[in-house]
Order: structure tokens, then C-alpha cells, then sequence
């Protein structure tokens, strides 16, 4: 069993117990060539009023992680185990489709990262919204479910709520759907919030405000967030703690600060140094040789080992799978066999502040923190 990951910040020291408790979590899908092991035995912890992010390359194993929280993979072909998965002493992997309804949507929510595909084309949005309050609470009337939705459309920024509720989503411009979909997200109050990649495919100046408005859903709720982006200057900006995935494991997990400052794994060390700097000139960005393994077939070892720069082909690297271990500062670690030779001096460092707008635009926007497999020498790192 993977090591827990401990994310306990200090300011949710008085917590206690955690919101979501997730143990050795294991995700399989079976395709016409092999199954693909997408998520391969990760624990992690999520405390009250935390925001979590998740970042690494497109096949992590990021957003299948967090929807598998939620049940929402056919089976077959998917197979969800390991366990348990407990939110607020319930193991969610033992509970019925029927109880399961009560809490998702209710107690869960999810942000999904196309809110174009995800909400259905035929009813307005005001219906839909309408729809997901009086699902999870029968004593409201349709008038007042009507009301609340207008309520929640004007509280997310998008103009005119009343008229607005009874258009279609495709009526809707991308960044209104991406707030409505944040609308439907609050309108139950949840004590977890699930924001997958909340900002793809939007220009910065709408970013910045999908950005306000999902730290007014996590205040107007009061609720824990996990943030799965490729953005890391969207993480700067948001997150607590981070975890980083790779090949479906998590291989270093920080809080924000300390991850910037002080990267432990070769994979974050080269996320990092990938992404554009505001305050360094450069000709070229640099990039990580080679591509993510397919997980049918993952290598032996480290999974990172054939595309690092620390290995060096070291025959532990190649035969034994490291374990995510506990680093010097409190709530950091890392799963590498030789995190011990790597130094700070290649990540981007924060000023006296503690700030680390290296990675942000300065003004709320994170266009210099994305990178891109459309750039000439950028590297991707979507989900």
C-alpha cells in the first residue's frame, strides 16, 4: 500500500479529522489492447475548508482519480478498488447507487472541465440548476428552486440571471457556462467541491474571474476543494497543498510554498523549469525529454526513470518502485530514491513575501504559467 500523503496545513491544524480520507486507491480500465492501470494504489487526505491541487501531464491519472471518487465510470470497463474511500465516516466504495445519489451533488460536487458536453442541450440552464436543487431536497418548491437559481446565475457574474435562465447552454458564451456550471457546483451547499481543469480553453481575462468565482463558491460554502489543473500558476494562486502525479502514482506532495521553493522530485523540478518566467529571459523553454509511459505496460521501477535526469540509468531506479517518503520540512514528500542530490537552485524562487508570482501574470491571471504541446518548445502538462 502507497504511503498516505499528509495534508494537513497548519491552519487546519483544528480540524481533526479529515473531510475525505482516500486509501490506496486503484483505478483499471479494460481496453481492446490490455488494461491500462490509471491510477495505481494512491492515498491522500483532505481536511475542511482545504484546497487541494493536482497537477501533472495528460494520462496522470488526475481526473480519473477524483471522478472515480464519484462512481462516475461505467464498470465494466472500469474497475474501481483498493480502499477505503471515506468521507465523513462513510466508505463510499461500499455504499449503494441509491445512497451514493444522496451524496453526490449534495455533499460532492464537481466543476467539469467542458460544461458544454456536460450540460444537457435540450433544457435551459435554469432548469438544470433548478433541477439539481429540488433533486436533493423535495420540500422546495419549483418557485423557490426557480428563485435560488436566479440567485446563484447573478452571484456568479453572469448578466441578466433572469432572462439568462431560460436560455440553452449553447446561448451561453464559454465563460458563462463555466459559471454556471460553478452556480450549479454551490447550489447545495456542498462540503466538497471538484473543479476539474475549471479554466481550460478560456482567455486569460475570463480565467481571473473563474478564478473569483471559485473562491466565492469555497467561501459562500464553506467547502474543501480539489483543484485538478495543468496551470501551476492557477495552483500559485489558489491552492494549499499540492500533490503531483505521474503514471497514475503520486510522486511528491507539498504545501504551495514549499513546493515552488523547494521541489523534491525530478518530474516537479522539470514541471517547473518548463514553464515560461516572467523574471528570466530565455530563448527557449525548456522541455522533458520523451513521452509518459503507456500504463498497460508500465515500466519496471520508477515510471519517471527513462525520461529523468537524475537517474542516470541507476539500476534502483530501474528495478525498485520508490515509496513516497517524509522530507525535512513537515507535509512534504517525495517517491524518488535519490530526492536527497537534487538542490532548490532550479525552481523558481519567491520573493521575502513568500510570493510566488514567478509563475502569475501579476494581476490574478496565470497566462504565463501554461504551457503547451502547440508551442515549438513548450511540454504539456494537461489532464
Amino acid at each position: 500500500m502507497a504511503a498516505p500523503v499528509k495534508l494537513k496545513p497548519a491552519d487546519a491544524a483544528a480540524a481533526g479529522q479529515p473531510l475525505l480520507s482516500v486509501r490506496n486507491l486503484t483505478t483499471q480500465i479494460a481496453t481492446e489492447t490490455g488494461t491500462v492501470q490509471a491510477v495505481r494504489g494512491i492515498s491522500w487526505d483532505i481536511y475542511p475548508g482545504e484546497i487541494l491541487g493536482i497537477v501533472g501531464e495528460s494520462g496522470s491519472g488526475k481526473s480519473v482519480s477524483v471522478s472515480s471518487l464519484l462512481k462516475l465510470h461505467p464498470s465494466p470497463p472500469v474497475t474501481i478498488s483498493g480502499g477505503p474511500i471515506t468521507f465523513e465516516g462513510q466508505n463510499l466504495l461500499e455504499l449503494s447507487e441509491r445512497r451514493f445519489r444522496r451524496i453526490r451533488g449534495r455533499q460532492i460536487a464537481m466543476i467539469f472541465q467542458d460544461p458544454m458536453t456536460s450540460f444537457n442541450p435540450v433544457k435551459t440552464i435554469g432548469n438544470q440548476i433548478s433541477e439539481a436543487i429540488r433533486v436533493h431536497n423535495r420540500r422546495i418548491s419549483r418557485r423557490a428552486a426557480r428563485a435560488r437559481a436566479i440567485e446563484l446565475l447573478g452571484m456568479v457574474g453572469v448578466p441578466r440571471p433572469m432572462a439568462r435562465y431560460k436560455q440553452f447552454p449553447h446561448e451561453y458564451s464559454g465563460g458563462m457556462r463555466q459559471r454556471a456550471m460553478i452556480a450549479m457546483a454551490m447550489a447545495n451547499q456542498p462540503k466538497l467541491l471538484i473543479a476539474d481543469e475549471p479554466t481550460t480553453a478560456l482567455d486569460v481575462t475570463i480565467q481571473a474571474q473563474v478564478l473569483e468565482f471559485l473562491k466565492l463558491a469555497q467561501q459562500e460554502t464553506d467547502a474543501a476543494l480539489i483543484l485538478i489543473t495543468h496551470d501551476l500558476g492557477l495552483i500559485a494562486e489558489l491552492a494549499d497543498r499540492v500533490l503531483v502525479m505521474y503514471a497514475g502514482k503520486i510522486v511528491e506532495s507539498a504545501p504551495v510554498r514549499e513546493l515552488f521553493r523547494n521541489p523534491r522530485h525530478p518530474y516537479t523540478v522539470s514541471l517547473l523549469e518548463s514553464l515560461p518566467r516572467i523574471d528570466v529571459e530565455t530563448e527557449h523553454l525548456a522541455t522533458i525529454p520523451g513521452s509518459p509511459p503507456n500504463l498497460v505496460y508500465p515500466p519496471p521501477g520508477c515510471a519517471f526513470h527513462p525520461r529523468c535526469f537524475l537517474s542516470h540509468q541507476r539500476e534502483r531506479c530501474r528495478t525498485e518502485i520508490p515509496e513516497l517518503v517524509d522530507l525535512e520540512v513537515r507535509g512534504h514528500t517525495s517517491a524518488c530514491h535519490f530526492s536527497h542530490e537534487l538542490d532548490s537552485e532550479s525552481a523558481p524562487q519567491e520573493d521575502d513575501d513568500g510570493d510566488t508570482s514567478a509563475v502569475t501574470n501579476g494581476d490574478g491571471g496565470t497566462q504565463h504559467a501554461n504551457t503547451s504541446a502547440d508551442s515549438e518548445h513548450g511540454q504539456e502538462v494537461d489532464a
